[in-house]
């Protein structure tokens, strides 16, 4: 991002986020993950978390400092340095937080929100389907209720951050027949020994 258009704060955040990069990520992470001697950097986030870096535009409240989006952004070009797999990642706690945060309840909020932004809990989003790509509305995954559950049916041809994934968020149709815009759903699914 261009210097000249960043507030005082904004510069301050990216200096912050570029001393984590250099003095907190131990280069051979990045050597480790090249091997794939390492599938699921979890110590990134957790290092990330300790500087309360995660989640930068939540609530206070739920571990976030209630930053706008361009300082996500400055942030996440500064981790954008240490290579795209920990720019992903690092990206996953806004993109699966931002449906809990604008959509979910109270109690959805503290249970996976609080817990993700603190590095306690690690997510993934299952949205890209084998036919339709990355398109929301274009899913063609369902989900069916069952008295007090869905049945989900259908795939997922690239589930990001699936290998260390506590859980899961899952993006499903729940009125075949709706409009595409009104019919999407998103469950959260928590990693079990029938979910992998």
């Amino acid at each position: 991002m261009l210097e000249c258009l960043m507030s005082n704060e904004e510069k301050a955040l990216r200096d912050e986020v570029r001393a984590f990069v250099r003095d907190d990520i131990d280069k051979q992470l990045l050597r480790d993950m090249d091997e794939d001697k390492v599938r699921y950097p979890r110590e990134f986030l957790e290092k990330a978390a300790a500087r309360n870096l995660l989640g930068l535009r939540f609530p206070v409240k739920y571990g976030g400092r209630g930053l706008p989006w361009v300082s996500e952004v400055i942030a996440l070009e500064e981790v954008g340095v240490l290579g795209t797999s920990l720019g992903c990642l690092y990206s996953l706690v806004s993109i699966v937080g931002e449906a809990i945060d604008k959509f979910g309840s109270e109690f959805l909020k503290e249970k996976y929100l609080q817990p993700t932004i603190a590095g306690k809990l690690t997510a993934a989003e299952a949205l890209t389907e084998p036919r339709g790509g990355s398109d929301f509305f274009g899913a063609t995954c369902t989900a069916r209720k069952d008295s007090d559950f869905y049945i989900l049916n259908g795939q997922k041809r690239f589930v990001v951050g699936s290998e260390g994934a506590d859980y899961f968020m899952v993006y499903a149709r729940t009125d075949p027949h709706g409009k595409p815009h009104k019919s999407i759903s998103a469950f959260i699914v928590e990693r079990s020994e029938n979910v992998k």
